[in-house]
């Protein structure tokens, strides 16, 4: 990025002069470095598994959660960067405990993940 362009990248939907959105770019790269995550649903359940490498032995596999449960009947995978997903699963847990509180149910998982997703556009 050029220093005249550094100006731009501060917002989501602000574009460069070369007509770029630099935070988007950043998301994708971001991405890109991720590892696989899928999630599959059948008639009695949903399989969600993903890879879990970490880049140097320092780190303890052990303490590495790339799948979280919000909700007894909602979970959450990631395939990008760890502290953007920690801050995301806490969101949609008091999201979620914030409902059960009010409604005396389990938030409807559609509902959660318009929730969480308004955390993204933030």
């Amino acid at each position: 990025m050029a220093g005249s362009e550094a100006n731009y990248s501060f917002s989501l939907t602000t574009f460069s002069r070369t007509g770029k959105l630099f935070q988007i770019e950043y998301a994708l790269n971001a991405i890109q470095g991720g590892k696989l995550a899928l999630g599959i649903r059948a008639k009695n359940g949903v399989v969600i598994c993903t890879d879990k490498k970490v880049p140097t032995s320092l780190i303890d596999s052990a303490e590495v959660h790339k799948v979280e449960e919000i909700t007894p009947s909602c979970g959450m995978v990631y395939a990008g960067l760890g502290p953007d997903y920690r801050v995301l699963v806490k969101n949609a847990r008091k999201t979620a405990q914030k409902y059960y509180t009010t409604y005396h149910e389990v938030q409807p998982v559609p509902m959660l993940v318009k929730d969480t997703a308004l955390v993204c556009q933030e």
